[in-house]
């Protein structure tokens, strides 16, 4: 060896070193510069060590640019980078690279395949992994163990549990790895019988179980909604001498939250304090979680507060359990408490507060609590806008409602089905269905939801043609109604009195769908005849239901015959009602409206004295108007508003303009025993004038106006509202209990029947 080759290969001997010592990026790129300097960089061999540097520092254009300088790449050329990219779940790029391995004719070997593999179960592409399969069997790469074991996996992960089955059983020695998968999969599946099975036959193929394979079953039957099942797994796991761990009773105790098995509950709850869990976060958030689902408030509460250090994990899970068990101010309490405790609460956190309200009835305060969520720079997420915009529908306040729809598009949070679904629903409630409309039609994806949307939202505007137009089109898209759409298809039958064609949906929910009736259809069904004034024929469905009629329906019955001033049938709905709702104020007023209509006084004071003695008063009504980004409410008989006088002094102007262009106050509605004078007064205080006149004294003229009731608008605020429509040249929108109502020129979308 001369003195040159010497020195050739000291250098080259250094590079090596230099290479292997390499702990960081700026080391490689030390070393690259040093390659390059010394005329190595076309050795084959170190520019592979050099690619491999690269990938594992994830600096993958270098890694490539190096790749693409090779003349003649080799296997190992590829496989640091393949084995990278797969590892940073960058499996698009993984098989890119596999690809062009097998495009150069470069045989892989038995750690390369497993890293495409992987790629098309990340990417859930089977039909790619059946290629790699084939090309495996063709190579004989396939029967090597870890290929198989990979394979496995990634059928399950694609949902192809028939293909891993078939891999598995020619595995001709099955590791616990590639056994827990198979049960796994079968658990998530929902395959009790398969998972069982193949769980059991572990013992034969030599298998032995460890806690790993026992919490896939448990976690899988939970995540299949197979809630029995993982709880029975649990209670076998330890039967069988096997020690629970933190992620075991994690994953049972969702189960038993489910079923709403409160013995089961406390049993595991004794069990992790007998293991000395109380400490783990993750086990003290599902026992507060399991303990709200099973209404045991106190024993929630109990488990939060006995916590050494509570994460956030566990204040999420106490918030939604106070709020599902109907205690929202209680969970406020604690959301205001605990904000004050930690630097920064997750978008979770501030979600689920925010769904908290909207659900009970607090649409301002969630309004507030987004506010204070920005104000704390948590960026909401899809979940958060599904939930404020129900909040923004209930009370009409189309201005919020637009702003969150613009913070949406901002945001690119638009393709989410779920937050076109709640935009759809907003506009609806806000009296703008044409927009629900074009949201609906401009959505890149529907799911059922979507469309049960876009059919209540016309059924709620009394629109039924297009109500129907939607329910069929659903249909025709393959999409399956479930009873959340027959609700909707029903009603809007019933807002428009389409008695036959209601009828006929309410028989194919059985007959054509193979679903059973729901009591909410049979309640659309009592309203739908009784509105046409068939109340016979609607106590006869009552009478003939499989099911037990709940409040829903006799509710139905009795508000039609307050309609039609059905005394006799109205009784029998009454005292029905008395018995499932003593507490409802609404049924004895229902009742007592009814003796009214029929000048039946001293049944309206015998009511009205069952009222006191079992301390109930009246439900007052109640009008919301959203005036300059600003929610009004007014109450019936209000004098608290600070521009009541103005608005009274506007009533009464006009009243009398109605007087003279000949249109009379309908005194029928006033359900009391007391003068004609005295009854155009008591008219004047219902609160949808109030909020309608409210409008006109703060907006410009012929700008439109959004009224919520609370109540069933009567026929002489509808008389009113129909004249002011004309006499002020505005389109105003009142959304009452049952229906929205449009009133432009002198004319109401319902046609006067509602």
């Amino acid at each position: 060896m001369n003195a040159r080759e010497a020195q050739t290969l000291h250098v080259f001997d250094t590079i090596l070193t230099l290479i292997a010592k390499s702990t960081s990026l700026s080391q490689t790129q030390q070393i690259h510069s040093h390659i390059i300097k010394t005329g190595h960089s076309n050795d084959t061999h170190i520019t592979n060590k050099l690619i491999s540097l690269y990938a594992n520092s994830h600096h993958y254009i270098n890694a490539e640019s190096l790749l693409n300088s090779l003349p003649n790449p080799n296997i190992f050329s590829f496989k640091s980078l393949i084995h990278a990219s797969s590892k940073s779940n960058l499996f698009n790029y993984t098989l890119v690279l596999f690809s062009r391995l097998v495009s150069a004719c470069i045989l892989p070997d038995v750690h390369v395949l497993p890293s495409a593999i992987k790629a098309c179960a990340g990417l859930s592409e089977w039909g790619i992994g059946r290629q790699v399969h084939g090309y495996g069997l063709t190579t004989g790469l396939g029967l090597d163990s870890f290929v198989e074991a990979s394979l496995v996996h990634m059928y399950v992960k694609c949902d192809r549990l028939g293909c891993a089955r078939k891999v598995f059983d020619k595995m001709r020695e099955p590791d616990v790895v590639s056994w827990s998968a198979m049960v796994g999969g079968y658990a998530k599946k929902g395959d009790v019988g398969n998972a069982i099975r193949v769980f059991d036959e572990g013992g034969e193929l030599g298998i032995e179980r460890n806690i790993v394979s026992w919490n896939g079953m448990i976690a899988g039957f939970n995540q299949s909604r197979c809630y029995l099942e993982a709880v029975l797994m649990f209670q076998r796991m330890n039967y069988e001498g096997f020690r629970s761990d933190g992620t075991s009773i994690s994953s049972v105790l969702p189960a038993i939250s489910d079923l709403e098995d409160i013995k089961m509950g406390v049993q595991v709850h004794g069990h992790v304090i007998k293991m000395g869990f109380e400490c783990d976060n993750c086990i003290v958030s599902a026992l507060i979680d399991m303990y709200g689902k099973c209404r045991c408030t106190l024993e929630m509460s109990r488990v939060f507060e006995g916590a050494e250090e509570t994460d956030l994990g566990g204040f999420n899970a106490l918030v939604a359990g106070l709020s599902r068990n109907g205690l929202v101010d209680e969970a406020f309490k604690v959301f205001k408490k605990f904000k004050c405790k930690v630097k920064e609460l997750n978008v979770v956190s501030w979600t689920s507060m925010i769904s908290s309200c909207s659900q009970h009835g607090k649409d301002l305060e969630a309004l507030q609590i987004f506010r204070e969520m920005l104000l704390a720079r948590v960026r909401p997420n899809s979940i958060t806008i599904s939930c404020l915009l129900p909040a923004c529908g209930n009370m009409a306040a189309l201005v919020h409602g637009k702003a969150t729809h613009c913070f949406s598009l901002r945001n690119c949070l638009l393709d989410d089905v779920y937050v076109g679904s709640a935009l759809i629903d907003m506009y609806a409630n806000c009296g703008k269905i044409q927009v629900a409309r074009i949201i609906f039609d401009r959505m890149p994806v529907r799911n059922l939801v979507c469309w049960n949307a876009m059919t209540s939202g016309y059924a709620m505007h009394g629109k039924a043609k297009e109500a129907i137009e939607i329910f069929d089109l659903m249909q025709r898209r393959g999409q399956k109604p479930d009873f959340i759409s027959f609700t909707s298809v029903l009603s809007a039958c019933s807002q428009a009195g389409l008695t036959e064609q209601g009828q006929h949906y309410f028989d194919s929910i059985s007959r054509v769908h193979g679903l059973e009736a729901r009591v909410e259809h049979y309640a659309c069904m009592v309203t739908l005849l009784g509105r046409a004034g068939k109340l016979e024929e609607a106590y006869n469905m009552i009478s003939t239901m499989p099911i037990e009629p709940d409040a829903c329906v006799w509710g139905a019955l009795l508000s039609s015959c307050r309609i039609h001033r059905n005394m006799s049938l109205g009784e029998i709905a009454a005292n029905k009602l008395f018995e499932l709702e003593p507490k409802n104020p609404g049924n004895y007023i229902l009742l007592s409206n009814i003796y009214a209509s029929n000048n039946r006084w001293n049944e309206v004071d015998k009511v009205r004295d069952m009222m006191k003695h079992v301390g109930l008063g009246k439900n007052p009504g109640c009008s919301w108007i959203e005036i300059k980004n600003k929610v009004h409410m007014l109450l019936a008989g209000d004098d608290l508003h600070p521009q009541m006088p103005q608005i009274m002094e506007k009533l009464q102007k006009f009243s009398m303009d109605m007087k003279n262009s000949g249109v009379s106050h309908d005194t029928e509605f006033v359900l009391q025993d007391v003068e004609e004078q005295d009854k155009e007064l008591i008219l004047c205080g219902h609160s949808e004038k109030l909020a309608v006149v409210l409008g006109i004294l703060n907006t410009n003229p012929g700008t439109p106006l959004r009224v919520i009731k609370n109540l069933r608008i009567c026929g002489d605020c509808h008389v009113f509202i129909k004249f002011i429509s004309s006499f002020e040249g505005r389109q105003i929108y009142v959304r009452d209990a049952n229906r929205y109502h449009h009133f432009n020129e002198g004319v109401c979308s319902c046609g006067d029947y509602w």
